[in-house]
């Protein structure tokens, strides 16, 4: 596994596991437990979920999950609605949130998106659960670049870990300005749907000649290929969500690709970054 360092000093692996769905059919319930141990015993220790995703599901399935391992070598993130990221509700969020995940604290705590709250009132909620012990550290989501800059305005604001976005080779909108600055402030990304949902978020993405041909010569799947490119960019983390213990060991091996200076080029060609300022893209 590679790892990358938070700013808080806090070593989490590049490869996470997302559960954006997951949870939801009590058919699938026992295969999906078996994918999520199944990628913590690949080294993927850092889970995602949220309190939206099934109403609460996912994360009492990720807490069905984890409830015999060593909570201390886990990094559980979870994110609040933004209705509920204010005084009167945060902390009922998160106490059900951990209630669900059968855990006292949350390594990392994210607002979903922006709402009607202030984010000074949000910021300084987040900052009060840090000093109850309830989460360890706590970012955004769903943050364009004019977002950042007023968050990093506000006293405390600063102390945004991570801004996890939709990302993936075929929407690189936050190369053009969202991610350098991230980058200059030291704030990770955290990349949700990095396979853009198996190719579906953007059509001849797997099909695609050069990515077919650049896969088979690194004996490996387009999907994996998709991967290893969110995988390979700086101070960058991935949540794939994956039900199914094969896909989440297929994933694991997209670590091992390395891209030539040639490939890139190719998918840099057949995939280009824009040359100008897009609208943060979100699904």
């Amino acid at each position: 596994m590679e790892y990358i360092t938070l700013k808080n000093g806090v070593s989490v692996p590049k490869l996470g596991l997302g559960t954006w769905y997951l949870g939801e059919k009590l058919s699938a319930r026992e295969e999906e437990i078996r994918a999520l141990q199944t990628g913590i015993e690949q080294g993927m220790t850092l889970i995602d979920t949220a309190e939206m995703y099934g109403n609460g599901l996912a994360e009492q399935l990720v807490g069905q999950a984890i409830r015999s391992l060593d909570r201390e070598k886990l990094f559980l993130v979870s994110k609040v609605l933004p209705q509920n990221a204010g005084e009167k509700r945060i902390r009922r969020s998160i106490n059900h949130s951990l209630r669900l995940l059968r855990t006292d604290y949350l390594d990392l705590y994210l607002l979903h998106w922006r709402g009607n709250i202030p984010l000074r009132e949000t910021v300084e909620c987040m900052e009060e659960l840090v000093r109850e012990g309830k989460i360890r550290a706590w970012g955004v989501s769903n943050f364009d670049t004019d977002d950042m800059e007023e968050l990093f305005s506000l006293p405390e604001g600063k102390n945004c870990l991570v801004n996890q976005v939709l990302y993936h080779l075929g929407s690189r909108g936050i190369e053009y300005s969202l991610k350098p600055w991230m980058d200059a402030h030291d704030v990770a990304l955290m990349a949700y749907c990095p396979l853009a949902q198996a190719g579906e978020l953007q059509r001849g993405l797997v099909d695609h000649p050069v990515l077919k041909r650049i896969a088979a010569e690194h004996q490996a799947t387009v999907l994996q290929l998709l991967l290893a490119f969110v995988l390979q960019r700086e101070h960058t983390i991935a949540i794939p969500r994956s039900g199914k213990s094969a896909h989440v060991e297929a994933n694991a091996g997209a670590l091992d690709i390395r891209f030539s200076e040639q490939e890139l080029a190719e998918i840099d060609q057949a995939f280009p970054a824009p040359d100008h300022k897009t609208y943060l893209d979100i699904v």
